[in-house]
């Protein structure tokens, strides 16, 4: 489905863009600890960007088929990213840490993601 596949790649955009500004703006800014938080909210939202592009290509390309469970998997993907690094780049850049409570709920957003898509390819076995 062309939709993740956009998604993943404008996620993978702003991964790299996000990553990037971490590395250089924010090195003397934050301290370690939210510098190493921040980091983190980039190999996540990467990830799943890279997660994106792959349910949009077996979707479009059928080859598990165009499933419930892949666009599924593929929104939790992206309400993952929002919640699980968006949460991150907050807490890095504010210091709020009850923000720290809210990632957990965009990690079982991912997992829960990546169950669907194993679910897809087991039913595609049968």
């Amino acid at each position: 489905m062309p939709f993740f596949i956009i998604a993943g790649a404008i996620n993978a955009f702003i991964a790299v863009a996000f990553g990037a500004f971490g590395a250089h703006a924010l090195k003397e800014k934050l301290s370690e600890k939210y510098l190493a938080i921040w980091e983190t909210a980039v190999q996540y939202q990467m990830y799943h960007a890279i997660g994106l592009i792959v349910i949009g290509i077996l979707m479009s390309t059928n080859i598990i088929g165009n499933v419930s469970q892949l666009s599924w998997a593929g929104y939790l993907m992206l309400t993952g990213i929002v919640i699980f690094s968006g949460s991150l780049y907050v807490l890095s850049l504010s210091g709020i840490g009850i923000l720290g409570a809210i990632t957990p709920i965009g990690g079982v957003a991912f997992l829960t993601a990546w169950l669907l898509v194993i679910v897809a390819a087991v039913k595609h076995m049968n």
